[in-house]
């Protein structure tokens, strides 16, 4: 089986991506039996589990960076992904060769077409196996979609973690803050410590609620650790733990909103990390791309004008990727956005007028996307300029031809728009 054949398999299986909430299959019956043909690879590695709204795939890259550093072979499982498959399993900020993907699809096609996973569960029980084959000393998983009946709740992991609650997939997992936070909170073992960076009360009450019930040691994290913003830039603090002064430490993703993401993978570090030093933490937290091999986080494409790439899907994502994609005094802001049908178009229209942006509205190249025609009206009932382009090619060569040295483009709304931005211009990216 080629890399391609194994891929075109796997995208066979019913996909979130394409179907939406119908290709949603809660419960862990499926997930439990393919691990079960691949003899359990999940038991043969400690690891770490981290759900949330937002902040959960930065969260877990700080984590995973920061137990590279120190030295441990580190599996990191996220979704989805950006440019390829494979990068849903990496090992030390490497994604999975292609060619034992295509051979692990393989070896196991007929345990798949035989109990039906999800495409989801299929990629996740894949990032186990590639993990347990090659024997490393933790794994740092992602909650795909909320967190009691995702397909990665079959862990037994030495902490988990909760990052942040807002309104996302309510009509899957709840529609009021507290409903969502059980849910995400449904990571929680007996006797395995888990910690929260959740600010909101009515969701911080609900975890405790269900951590109290399931017999899982919690702690609050924001009321543990000490934080304080330097003042001089957004990318430091210091930081003191209940465990360890950090002092000052750089973060290697940009935002306020990672200070409390790096603070609970931290935390999470000091759990499952032998002898963790301080070193290892300046060095994950500074090195965070590089070691994990995120993308997408407020990332910058492009300086002056200045191109920043964000996969931010909802509101308070979209609110902290555009406090990093402010301009120079003097400059504009504009935004070029696709987005799925099932997300809060308006949201996003309300926080562009507020800073005063104009949006380039685009298509994305799925059965979900949000029709131009239906963006551009969501935009223009809310104030927010707009400026026609045919594609995000065309929206890209319209900025450059049209801004000044000072302006910004923030690229953002989906997975899907940034994964287009890279198929459009991969030579305007900032090594």
């Amino acid at each position: 089986m080629t890399y391609a054949d194994a891929l075109a398999f796997l995208h066979a299986l019913p996909r979130f991506a394409d179907a939406g909430a119908a290709a949603f299959q809660p419960g862990l019956e499926r997930m439990r039996a393919l691990l079960d043909a691949m003899d359990h690879p999940e038991a043969r590695f400690p690891s770490l589990h981290i759900a949330g709204t937002n902040g959960k795939g930065s969260t877990a890259s700080f984590a995973a960076a920061i137990a590279t550093a120190s030295g441990l072979q580190v599996g990191l499982h996220t979704s989805p992904h950006l440019f390829d498959f494979a990068e849903r399993m990496r090992l030390d900020g490497q994604p999975a060769p292609q060619a034992w993907v295509a051979e692990a699809v393989g070896r196991h096609r007929r345990d798949v077409e035989r109990i039906g996973p999800s495409f989801f569960e299929a990629s996740v029980a894949l990032s186990f196996l590639y993990f347990a084959e090659q024997a490393v000393d933790l794994a740092v998983v992602e909650v795909g979609l909320g967190g009691r009946l995702d397909g990665t709740n079959v862990l037994r992991p030495v902490a988990c973690g909760i990052t942040h609650i807002g309104r996302d997939h309510t009509d899957l997992l709840g529609d009021s803050l507290a409903a969502i936070a059980r849910e995400k909170a449904g990571i929680a073992k007996p006797g395995v410590p888990l910690l929260s960076a959740v600010a909101d009360a009515e969701a911080h009450a609900a975890i405790g609620e269900v951590t109290k019930a399931t017999g899982a040691p919690f702690e609050a994290i924001r009321e543990t650790i000490t934080l304080t913003p330097a003042e001089e830039s957004s990318d430091r603090l210091t930081l003191r733990t209940p465990l360890q002064e950090y002092g000052a430490v750089r973060l290697g993703l940009a935002g306020r909103h990672q200070y409390w993401n790096a603070a609970l993978a931290v935390r999470l570090a000091e759990i499952a990390v032998p002898q963790l030093s301080a070193g290892a933490v300046h060095t994950g937290l500074a090195e965070v791309v590089h070691l994990s091999g995120l993308q997408g986080r407020a990332e910058i494409w492009q300086h002056r004008p200045r191109i920043v790439a964000d996969v931010a899907h909802n509101a308070d994502g979209w609110r902290a990727a555009l406090a990093v994609a402010q301009p120079e005094p003097g400059g504009r802001l504009f935004a070029l956005v696709g987005m799925l049908a099932d997300k809060d178009a308006e949201a996003l229209a309300v926080l562009l007028a507020q800073q005063g942006a104009t949006a380039l509205p685009v298509a994305l190249p799925s059965p979900r996307a949000l029709s131009v025609a239906a963006l551009t009206a969501c935009l223009k009932a809310q104030g927010v300029p707009v400026q026609p382009v045919a594609d995000i090619r065309a929206g890209l060569k319209w900025f450059s031809r049209e801004a000044t040295a000072t302006d910004v483009l923030l690229v953002t709304g989906s997975h899907g728009t940034v994964e287009a931005l890279q198929s459009a211009t991969p030579e305007l990216r900032t090594p």
